[in-house]
């Protein structure tokens, strides 16, 4: 299969498909060829920008023969069933975060792509993030010494923005701990490059018009003694980016001038079923949908995603991954190692779904490794409702 671009189906062209197109276009080692999603508006769509078959559920899409691999970005309660489906029919699978809702769905959905002897990639999660993958690469290399502590924060305005009501349920996967905490949960845990073995937490939800968790601090306590601190607030106040040069979690430089838009946006929205249209409008194939402009995949590209400050504590020095470069700080000297401005966003999750698939390449976010990451995102849940040490069973590190 080498030479070739890998095959790549779509089930569920929303906002995850919608912010993983501009990597679609630019990256030549993909081709667009089939999606499915119940909205017609969206097939129509698809079918015209990429001249490729469209299904309206994930059986049509999976019995494609000439799709390579689905890219599983449905809403989270269907991506154990989505991928159960593209399994049987011998397709790779690229799922987003988080894997699924519950540690028995996760089970199914490792065992069923060992079965059918398919890989398992669960992304896009930050931690493919250049700047904490070379992050991770200096901490291999010893010239700092082993990791002690990492510190990780993130103020956005996630809550505010425009939500279907099962977005506003915990239960239904809704809230910040599945669809934030899983990326932050997942950076840490590359970092650390061990087990989790403990989780403390405290939760916040404190808007009862957005009845879910909107905010956490959790403290992880892994096997070779490193510790933890992770916060997030999604109220839409203090903004992070403020201590990442204004460079959004995108990539893209973002302005001051927007505080407080998220806010004001959702003030002029009328009860729930017209948030859920707002949402729709704005998504690939609605009414509002903005497609990517070809010049502007490069030229909103100053700089690397990333999810918030972070900070790592090693035994001979600070780790500092931003957006533009690694911050090392000894002894006696601050380093700044820079890095080169990405060509193509979010290319790092095409390197390993292409190692994948037409490699025959362990990815490194495979099924064991996103289970480990959403047991450790039910136990913050669990730790703040019980208010408790929440132990895991079920973590592994990074492999060696």
């Amino acid at each position: 299969m080498d030479g070739r671009p890998v095959r790549l189906g779509i089930a569920g062209l929303g906002r995850a498909f919608s912010l993983m197109l501009p990597t679609f276009l630019a990256d030549q080692r993909v081709h667009l060829v089939a999606a499915c999603d119940p909205r017609e508006g969206a097939r129509v769509q698809f079918a015209k920008d990429f001249e490729a078959a469209v299904y309206e559920d994930i059986e049509g899409l999976a019995a494609d023969p000439n799709v390579d691999a689905i890219y599983i970005a449905s809403p989270h309660q269907f991506h154990a069933l989505h991928t159960r489906v593209a399994a049987s029919r011998g397709k790779h699978i690229l799922v987003e975060k988080p894997m699924a809702l519950t540690i028995a769905e996760c089970d199914d959905m490792v065992a069923t792509c060992d079965a059918a002897n398919v890989h398992l990639i669960v992304g896009h999660c930050h931690s493919f993030d250049t700047p904490y993958l070379q992050t991770r690469k200096i901490i291999e290399s010893g010239e700092v010494g082993s990791v002690k502590m990492i510190q990780a924060l993130n103020f956005t305005d996630f809550l505010y923005r425009p939500r279907r009501p099962e977005e506003l349920n915990t239960e239904e996967g809704g809230g910040v701990i599945f669809s934030q905490a899983a990326h932050q949960v997942d950076v840490v845990r590359l970092l650390a490059g061990s087990r989790v073995d403990r989780v403390r937490a405290i939760l916040g939800a404190w808007d009862p018009s957005r009845p879910t968790e909107g905010a956490y601090t959790a403290l992880l306590w892994f096997d070779d003694g490193i510790f933890a601190s992770l916060t997030y607030s999604g109220y839409a106040h203090f903004d992070s980016d403020e201590w990442c040069d204004w460079i959004g979690e995108m990539g893209s430089t973002k302005s001051a001038d927007g505080y407080g838009a998220a806010r004001r946006r959702l003030r002029a929205v009328h009860g729930a079923e017209e948030e859920a249209r707002l949402k729709a409008a704005a998504t690939y194939g609605g009414r509002d949908y903005v497609p990517p402009k070809s010049n502007d995949r490069l030229a909103n590209l100053p700089a690397h995603q990333h999810f918030g400050p972070v900070v790592v504590a090693c035994q001979h020095g600070d780790l500092r991954p931003t957006p533009r470069g690694i911050l090392i700080y000894g002894d006696d000297k601050i380093e700044r190692r820079d890095l080169t401005p990405p060509g193509v966003p979010r290319f790092e999750v095409i390197d390993e779904l292409v190692d994948a698939v037409l490699h025959n390449k362990r990815p490194i976010h495979d099924g064991p490794w996103a289970r480990a990451t959403l047991e450790v995102c039910l136990a913050l849940l669990q730790s703040g409702r019980e208010h408790r040490d929440v132990t895991l069973s079920r973590q592994v590190g990074l492999a060696r």
